[in-house]
């Protein structure tokens, strides 16, 4: 009884922050102006979503994410130079408390260097504050090893490990689903890469977080042990925007659409197929 009742709230939970995470991409984007106002962005975020189902029941990865979303709505929201020191100190939180769950998720600390480099670069103290974050977190995680789970250092220290190895495979659905998302992933990468100096000038420092954002959720996956599917949940956020504004980009309504039940529909196939 008691089992049932935590695998129920557990997954509770995972529901709330998958939700979450969709509502955070969604503030981020009509927010700070990286799309108009429709909800593309979050219907392609969650496309991804059930493109990888084992992405829904992957505990950690999910809570990393939602804190790595946290970052970004942070970091890209510097750009209107308001309380950057309590931004940067944000999101360096939110990235490091992101490791503990998945180690090389804190990779995503580089977009806070950037983003300083772009906004605030001429305080020294910026430079300081994500160092400062570290030890703010590393103090937490430990005593909350040495209190309740004297394991934790220990899972995250063999966690970073560099793994190349994709054979992981274990059928031909879930091969599909990477190629169609990888092609997709690129496609909107080299477009959204090739239009950015079309950007308006105030918007190109955030469209560039994105980018970068995009290409270490890429180095996460790639260089992760235990490697799955579910890893690429990082590049989802990124690659949403993107698409967004590429469809945005699009002056004839009915390629437009046709675009968008294209991705909505082959994930939606896919899913079922992966079940």
């Amino acid at each position: 009884m008691v089992d049932s009742v935590n695998g129920i709230m557990t997954r509770t939970g995972l529901l709330l922050l998958l939700i979450g995470s969709l509502f955070i991409i969604n503030f981020v984007t009509k927010k700070n102006g990286l799309s108009k106002d429709n909800s593309y962005t979050f219907l392609f975020f969650f496309s991804f979503l059930i493109l990888f189902p084992t992405t829904l029941v992957n505990t950690n990865l999910i809570i990393s994410n939602f804190f790595i979303l946290l970052a970004l709505r942070r970091l890209i929201s510097l750009q209107s130079l308001l309380t950057p020191k309590e931004k940067i100190f944000d999101a360096s939180l939110w990235i490091f408390l992101a490791a503990i769950f998945h180690f090389w998720s804190i990779l995503f600390i580089l977009i806070v260097f950037v983003s300083i480099l772009f906004h605030v670069s001429r305080d020294y103290r910026n430079w300081v504050l994500p160092f400062i974050s570290f030890f703010a977190v590393g103090v937490i995680a430990l005593m909350y090893a040495l209190i309740f789970d004297q394991s934790l250092i220990e899972t995250i220290v063999d966690s970073a490990l560099i793994d190349f190895n994709f054979n992981y495979f274990t059928n031909n659905y879930q091969n599909f689903a990477l190629s169609l998302y990888l092609v997709t992933a690129t496609f909107f990468f080299i477009t959204q890469a090739l239009t950015l100096p079309n950007k308006p000038l105030n918007m190109q420092s955030s469209y560039k977080k994105i980018i970068v954002a995009f290409i270490i959720g890429a180095v996460v996956f790639l260089i992760s042990s235990d490697k799955n599917n579910s890893l690429l949940i990082y590049t989802f956020a990124p690659v949403a925007i993107m698409a967004t504004n590429h469809i945005e980009s699009m002056q004839v309504n009915w390629l437009k659409e046709t675009f968008v039940y294209i991705i909505v529909g082959c994930s939606i196939l896919t899913f079922f197929s992966q079940l």
